[in-house]
Order: C-alpha cells, then structure tokens, then sequence
C-alpha cells in the first residue's frame, strides 16, 4: 500500500482537470438540447449510446465489464485481493427531459477519472474498486426513481422491475433488451466494502457558504401524500361569502400551515405543496373540489413525525371551519439516513487534507447512495453547482470544483481500500 499512501499526499495535483472536463462534454453530446442541457431518457437509444462510451472508456482503463439483469453496469478495477469486496463509486447517466451535464453524469466520469490517475500514478489497491452505472435513477421514464440500485439493494424486485411500462406502454425488460443491456450478472447478493458517490450538490447552499466540498452526513427523510378536499361548487355571485364552503380557501390555508410546520422545524426541514388544481376550475364557480400534494422532509424522524401531526391539525380544523371534508393518502416514505461515520469522516478527512473549504451538509434529494447504504458503508461528496440549479438545461459546474470533487473521491476510495484490506472482509 506504499504507493497508495504517497497518492495520498498529492492526489488533487495528479487528477487530470481538463481530461475530466472533456469526458463530461464527449458524453453530454449524447442527447444534447439546443438550450445547452442533456435529454437521455433511460433505456433509450441515446442511452445505450451513452452506455456504450462508458464501457469502451472503462475497457480502456483496463477494466472488466460486467452487466446485470436490470441493466446496471459494473466496471471494476483489479486489486491485489480478488476475494475482498470491492470499494465502489458511481451514480447515473440517464437525465430528465429537461436535464443538464453534469447531474449523476460527474458522479460517474469522477469515478472514471479516479481509475485513469491510478493507471497514471502505477497504483494497485487492495481491495478490487469497481465504478457503477445505475440504471434510471431519475424515473423520468419509467417509475419509480432509483430503479436500478433499488434492485440491487433488494428494494423493489426484479420481476415486478422489469414489467414497468413507460408512456408508450414499453416495458422496462422489453426496453433493456431493445438496447442490448439485458446482462447475464445476478442482481443482487453482492458485496460492497463501500460505496462513495460524488455528485453536484442540485442546491445553493455551498456556492452561498464559498465552500467546495459538501461532507453528506446523510439523507433527509421523505412522507409524501395527496391531499383531496371536498366542499360545494357553487355560483361565484349569488353565493354570499359566509354560506361557502370552498375548498380552495381551505387549501390555501393549508398551503400555509405546511410552509409553516418546515420553518418551525430547522435545521434540515422542507415542505412543500408542489402540485394543486381546483375543479371545476371555471373563474365563476367556487372551487368544490382540491386534489394536492404534500412534500415533508426532515433528518431527524421525530421532527418529521411533529411535522406531518401539525399541518394534520390544521387540516381538520380548516375542515371543520369551512365544511369540507378531506382524504389524505400516503404516497411515500423513506426513512432519514445517516451515512456511515467512517465513510463520512474518509470524505472529511480527504478534503482536510487537500486543503479544500468544505463544511457538513444534508442532502435533500434522492440518490443510489441512501440504498447502498443498507448494504455497506456509504458516503457522499458534494460541490457546488451554479445558482443551486439542477435539473434544467442551465444547470452548470465549475471544472476546478469538479476536480477537487474528485479528488477527494480518490483519496476516500484509497482509505476505504486501506479499511477493507485491514478488516479482511471477503467476499
């Protein structure tokens, strides 16, 4: 490990900016959008075109390739005990419609450069590193979000994974084969020594602390429901105001309450009313009818819980004020995480010893991450991106915050190796 330890003291000096840089415009290419972003819808052709320059890149760093059942690939870089579980990093390449270049594809080319500065520097882990492609983590196209590291963690099954439809009435199995990405590797029982995921940050909070690195303590938890409030459509002239029973009135109070319940309750909450339509949706009728979406987020459950009990307050007491009557059905729920201190403090540690700004922060979103986590060690390394913007076709990136994004990502995945070899967990 003599040589491993030296990278340590040099790697954001060996990481190749411009090479990174370059792999990420060669690969934004593939479905470029005349706004400057990217439209690569899972399992598309356009997707296999990506797919396809992934592995010919990882075939060139002197790689084995490997595909699974549901489409993920698997490139991995020998160590010198093949028996011991490989420490992993990756993300995805498939976009939204509207997506920009660099979310989930920087986590991905990160974990490719990471495996052409080892060849560079002549260094051998351990432990086997392997760098992963996951497929639709975004559920643009077919439902739900994650799709391929779910898989892999045993989250959703592989039958029923394979029987999704997209608009079209295309199946996620038909779609796989359709590209040539129906691999032969079992989807799941596999080892993770650890697992490490770069991305952009999709938020402002790191550009507006000047800081370059975001240690990813963990995951906020998400509780999704639709909301249905029924009152009485009624004639917007002749009905006097203390006579109404109007449903949008009652939303909007409730709108309220839920941006209320997340201010009351930082750090780390969010809540969101992100859809709502009144029926009948004529501007001289009282809306009789509210269908809407609530969004709670929080790292800490009890604060969750405390949260969600609030605005159910407030709901059945604007009910009962304004003679509705209400459904509220859950739609999501996914635990907070914590990522593994050991992981947490590999990226906090590489970063200290970069000389890299950085500071602790919580992602809010979704990411392969929360699921490896239930399968080894876990961790996440953020920077910055323009304006906090993803998820659009301006979404932008500075080439020295990406480097160092990936520099750190070096040096963690090297003291994983360490770890993993120390610890001697085979395979």
């Amino acid at each position: 490990m003599n040589a491993a330890v030296d990278v340590l003291q040099s790697t954001h000096q060996h990481i190749n900016r411009d090479r990174l840089w370059a792999s990420l415009m060669e690969l934004a290419k593939l479905g470029a959008t005349v706004k400057g972003g990217v439209c690569r819808l899972a399992l598309t052709d356009l997707d296999r075109q990506a797919r396809d320059l992934f592995v010919q890149w990882c075939k060139d760093a002197g790689c084995s390739v490997m595909v699974d059942e549901v489409g993920n690939i698997f490139a991995r870089r020998p160590g010198r005990n093949p028996n011991l579980p490989p420490v992993m990093t990756g993300s995805h390449i498939d976009t939204q419609p509207t997506g920009g270049k660099f979310d989930g594809c920087f986590g991905v080319l990160a974990g490719v450069e990471v495996l052409r500065t080892l060849n560079d520097l002549g260094v051998e882990t351990e432990a086997p590193l392997e760098v992963v492609v996951w497929t639709n983590e975004e559920g643009s196209r077919f439902a739900p979000c994650m799709m391929g590291s779910g898989v892999f963690a045993e989250k959703f099954t592989l039958e029923e994974t394979l029987a999704k439809v997209d608009a079209d009435g295309v199946t996620v199995g038909e779609a796989l084969n359709a590209i040539g990405y129906a691999g032969p590797r079992k989807v799941s029982g596999h080892k993770v020594g650890a697992y490490f995921e770069a991305h952009i940050e999709q938020g402002p909070i790191l550009e507006d602390e000047q800081k370059t690195i975001g240690v990813v303590l963990g995951a906020l938890g998400q509780k999704w429901f639709d909301l249905k409030l029924r009152g009485v459509e009624a004639h917007a002239g002749p009905t006097p105001m203390h006579l109404r029973k109007d449903a949008l009135v009652g939303a909007s109070v409730i709108v309220g309450a839920v941006n209320r319940a997340a201010l009351g309750h930082q750090p780390h909450a969010c809540g969101t009313v992100g859809c709502l339509q009144a029926y009948p949706g004529s501007r001289n009728v009282i809306p009789g009818e509210v269908r809407m979406t609530l969004d709670f987020r929080h790292l800490e459950p009890a604060r969750l819980d405390s949260m969600i009990a609030e605005v159910k307050q407030v709901i059945e007491a604007t009910c009962e004020e304004h003679g509705l009557t209400y459904e509220l059905t859950p739609t999501a729920d996914f635990p907070p995480l914590y990522f593994e201190k050991g992981c947490v403090e590999a990226v906090r540690g590489a970063a200290k010893g970069l000389g890299l700004s950085h500071m602790d922060i919580v992602s809010g979103a979704g990411h392969d991450a929360i699921f490896l986590a239930e399968l080894g060690p876990a961790g996440m390394i953020f920077v910055p991106c323009e304006g906090g913007i993803s998820h659009n076709e301006i979404e932008n990136a500075a080439p020295d915050d990406l480097a160092a994004g990936c520099a750190v990502l070096l040096r963690a995945m090297l003291a994983a190796s360490a770890a993993v070899a120390g610890g001697q967990r085979a395979a």
